[in-house]
């Protein structure tokens, strides 16, 4: 198997994002990614996006997503899709200001509600918050660069140990197969 380093939290002009989608790809092609997910915000695409993403031809191998929004308090989750699995990651606890109790209170309100999270990001557009990668959070700990606009393309990522496909890499981040990276400027885990 290969390290594969890729982005798994990623938004275009569908949503928030500065850059239309094959724009977007293109940047991260340039930055040698081997996986990327588009995850824009799921009250902002129109009926378009899903066409639109799958008309993409690109060199990484491409993860579709979406980025929901929460509906009983402010908190989004990002929805990996591989080809038959999916990853559920609580994305940005940081921006929420959230103490450790309050992200695991929510983990727990959240699978309650029948939607069981794999990860939890340890970064806030792509700098690293040290708190969340806590063992008292007992998910998965994954870098993103939540890539809004170029500033935050590339700050942080993971490398998994995984076979070129998007159900193996979902499985190496189950089984904790990755380490993070992070861009040489930014602190690091």
């Amino acid at each position: 198997m290969a390290i594969l380093r890729g982005n798994l939290h990623a938004h275009t002009t569908f949503s928030d994002g500065v850059l239309p989608p094959h724009r977007l790809v293109e940047e991260y092609e340039r930055l040698g990614y081997d996986f990327l997910a588009i995850t824009d915000h799921d009250d902002l695409v129109s009926a378009d996006y899903w066409r639109a993403l799958g008309r993409l031809a690109p060199r990484l191998l491409l993860f579709q997503g979406i980025e929901l929004s929460w509906p009983e308090f402010p908190q989004h989750v990002g929805k990996v899709v591989g080809d038959r699995e999916t990853l559920h990651v609580l994305n940005h606890p940081a921006r929420y200001r959230l103490s450790l109790d309050e992200t695991v209170a929510r983990i727990r309100t959240i699978a309650a509600a029948g939607l069981a999270l794999d990860a939890v990001e340890v970064t806030d557009t792509g700098l690293y918050r040290a708190a969340y990668h806590s063992e008292s959070i007992p998910l998965a700990k994954i870098a993103t660069d939540d890539a809004h606009k170029p500033v935050h393309f590339g700050r942080a990522w993971i490398e998994v140990d995984a076979t070129r496909d998007r159900d193996a890499i979902i499985r190496a981040i189950r089984a904790g197969d990755f380490r993070l990276g992070f861009r040489s400027s930014e602190p690091g885990a």
